[in-house]
């Protein structure tokens, strides 16, 4: 199963993201679409989980959930927009990860790409795509693309998009 990551679109898609999305048999966005036109885009391309983002508006937030927890292919899937990190997680879902940890645990919000795994949590894999949106303090807008095999994460690819201005 592939899977094409992002977040932190605000509003923007270019047709880079499109392409390197096209042969993904999923798309998962972590938060702040910035518009619904831009979650109606990416369910085009491939099927889309997502969770509503700080800046996503009533419209967004009707489609999408702000927790989302699913199993794709054999693994355990938390993702939501506003969560920390390893060392670091966010009181509104420090609870649900340690008292039943996913193997797989998705944040967006910071703007920040991070890929890292939580030892204490059973090796936890933490992934934030960073930002792939023109709207932000990050410098280079990023994303996400890897497989899934029998409940593991394989061939991670970081996609450095360009320059966000």
């Amino acid at each position: 199963m592939k899977i094409g990551l992002l977040s932190d679109t605000h509003s923007y898609l270019d047709e880079q993201i499109i392409r390197l999305l096209s042969d993904r048999d999923e798309i998962w966005h972590a938060g702040d679409f910035g518009t619904l036109e831009v979650s109606d885009r990416l369910h085009e391309i491939a099927p889309l989980r997502g969770v509503y983002g700080n800046i996503d508006g009533a419209d967004v937030r009707q489609v999408h959930p702000k927790v989302l927890r699913f199993e794709a292919n054999g693994l355990d899937v938390l993702m939501t927009h506003i969560g920390g990190y390893p060392g670091k997680y966010h009181p509104d879902i420090r609870q649900t990860i340690q008292e039943n940890p996913p193997q797989l645990y998705i944040t967006g919000h910071s703007h920040i790409l991070k890929i890292m795994t939580d030892k204490n949590l059973n090796n936890l894999l933490h992934i934030n795509p960073g930002a792939a949106g023109k709207h932000g303090f990050h410098k280079i807008r990023t994303m996400v693309r890897f497989a899934i095999e029998e409940g593991q994460v394989r061939d991670l690819q970081v996609i450095e998009l360009g320059k966000r201005a």
